[in-house]
C-alpha cells in the first residue's frame, strides 16, 4: 500500500518535510481555501501540486472536494455546482491525481464531543461520547422536537449531564460538535447551525439516498473518461445526528452505491474507523466483498462502548480486527497486480493520531498530531512488511 498523510495545505501545523520524515510517500490533500463549491481553478491545483513536489512527494489522493448543500438536498442551485464539481475534476486530471475522496454527510461532517480526551496512557484521544451528544442536542442547542431522535433512557441521562456540566464545559462541547473540525465543509455558530438545520426538514433516507444516485450518475461518466477513480468516505460517526439521515454508514448503503453506477470509478474509502464504530459492521467481510471497489484506506481504530459512545484507540488495537484488514487489503493488491491494473497500489493513511509527548502542550490540529500519526504509520508500516515477507506474493 502507499504510505500517504494528510496534509492542510500551506498553514497546516505539520509541514510537509515532517510527512517525509514520517516516512510517508504520498500526500492526501484538497484546496482548503476554496470550499463554497466553486470549481478549482487548474492553476491553483498545478500551485498546490507543484508545493508537494518540490519537498519530494506525490499528490497521491484529493480529499476532499465539497459537495455542496443543494446536491445533497436535490434543490435547483444543484445543477450549478454539479458542473462546478465535474470542471475540478477536470483540473485534477490535468494534475494527474488518480484519486478523489468525498462525503455525502448532511449538514455536519465529522462529528465529536470531546477533542482531549485523556486516555489511561495520560495521551489524549478524540471521543464521540453519544450522552454528550444528546445533551448538546436536546437541552444547548435546543432542537425542536429532539427528543423523539433518542432513546427515553437516554434522554434521561442526557438531562443529568447536562445539570451537571458548567457553563465553560457547555461551550466546549458545542465548538467541539459545531465549530468545525479540520477538513469540515461548514463552521456554524448555535443560530446559523438552527437556521441551516431548517433547510433539511422533512429530508428522508430514500430523499438523501436518491439524491447520492442522482450525483454519481451525473460525476461517475466524467471521472470514468478523465482517468479518476471517486471514493465515498463513510459517514463518521455512522448514524443519524441532529435527525438527519446518514446513507453511507452500512454494507448496505455501499452495495447501493455501487450499484447506482457500476464503474470501477464508482468506488469506495474503506475508513475502517468510520465504519468501525457500528458493532453490525463487519468489517473483513466488507473489505472482501468490496475489494475490486476499494480505491482509498483510512486505517484507524476505535473503540466501541455500549452506550454508543467511541474512541479513537491505537491504530492496531481496538475493537476491530486491523491486522486483517490489513491482510485482506494485501491480498487485494495481488490480486490487482496479477490482473496488471494500474492501480494495484491502494494508498492508505493513517488517521486521527493521539496527542501525544511534548504536543500535549502545544496547538494541534484535532486529530491530526504529528506524534500520533507518525506513531500510527510506523505501526502499520511494520504490519505489512511483516504481511509481505511472510507472504511474498503480497508485494512490495
Amino acid at each position: 500500500m502507499r504510505q500517504t498523510w494528510r496534509w492542510f495545505g500551506p498553514h497546516d501545523l505539520i509541514s510537509l518535510a515532517h510527512a517525509r520524515q514520517a516516512g510517508a510517500t504520498g500526500i492526501v490533500t484538497a484546496l482548503h481555501h476554496i470550499y463554497s463549491g466553486e470549481a478549482w481553478p487548474l492553476e491553483e491545483v498545478l500551485k498546490r501540486k507543484a508545493e508537494i513536489e518540490s519537498a519530494g512527494l506525490v499528490w497521491s489522493v484529493v480529499e476532499s472536494i465539497p459537495v455542496h448543500n443543494s446536491i445533497k438536498l436535490g434543490t435547483e442551485p444543484r445543477r450549478k455546482y454539479v458542473a462546478k464539481w465535474k470542471d475540478t475534476l477536470a483540473a485534477i486530471a490535468k494534475a494527474s491525481v488518480p484519486v478523489v475522496c468525498y462525503n455525502f454527510m448532511p449538514l455536519v461532517d465529522w462529528t465529536r464531543t470531546n477533542l482531549r480526551w485523556p486516555l489511561p496512557s495520560t495521551g489524549l484521544a478524540l471521543r464521540f461520547d453519544a450522552i454528550d451528544f444528546a445533551a448538546y442536542d436536546l437541552f444547548i442547542l435546543a432542537r425542536p422536537n429532539a427528543e423523539i431522535d433518542h432513546p427515553p433512557k437516554r434522554v434521561v441521562a442526557a438531562r443529568v449531564r447536562f445539570e451537571a456540566m458548567s457553563h465553560a464545559q457547555r461551550d466546549e462541547l458545542e465548538q467541539a460538535i459545531i465549530a468545525g473540525l479540520p477538513g469540515a465543509e461548514a463552521f456554524y455558530n448555535r443560530k446559523t447551525f438552527l437556521e441551516s438545520r431548517a433547510q433539511w426538514q422533512g429530508i428522508t433516507s430514500d430523499d438523501l439516498r436518491s439524491a447520492l444516485a442522482a450525483f454519481l450518475r451525473e460525476v461517475v461518466p466524467v471521472a470514468e473518461e478523465l482517468g479518476l477513480t471517486l471514493a465515498i468516505h463513510p459517514d463518521d460517526p455512522p448514524w443519524p445526528l441532529f435527525g438527519l439521515p446518514r446513507v453511507v454508514s452500512t454494507a448496505d448503503d455501499a452495495r447501493f452505491i455501487l450499484n447506482a453506477v457500476n464503474s470501477r470509478a464508482n468506488g469506495l474509502t474503506f475508513c475502517a474507523g468510520s465504519y468501525g464504530a457500528r458493532a453490525d459492521n463487519d468489517l473483513l467481510a466488507m473489505v472482501r466483498e468490496f475489494a475490486s471497489r476499494i480505491h482509498f484506506v483510512h486505517l484507524r481504530q476505535v473503540v466501541r462502548e455500549t452506550d454508543g459512545s467511541f474512541y479513537e484507540a491505537d491504530h492496531l488495537h481496538g475493537s476491530s480486527d486491523m491486522l486483517g484488514v490489513i491482510r485482506a487489503l494485501l491480498a487485494e493488491e495481488s490480486r490487482r497486480r496479477c490482473a496488471n491494473r494500474k492501480d494495484h497500489e491502494i494508498p492508505m493513511r493513517p488517521d486521527h493520531g493521539h496527542v501525544l509527548g511534548d504536543e500535549i502542550h502545544r496547538k494541534t490540529n484535532p486529530g491530526y498530531s504529528y506524534v500520533g500519526r507518525l506513531k500510527g504509520l510506523a505501526e502499520l508500516r511494520g504490519v505489512i512488511e511483516a504481511f509481505q515477507y511472510i507472504t511474498p506474493e503480497f508485494g512490495p
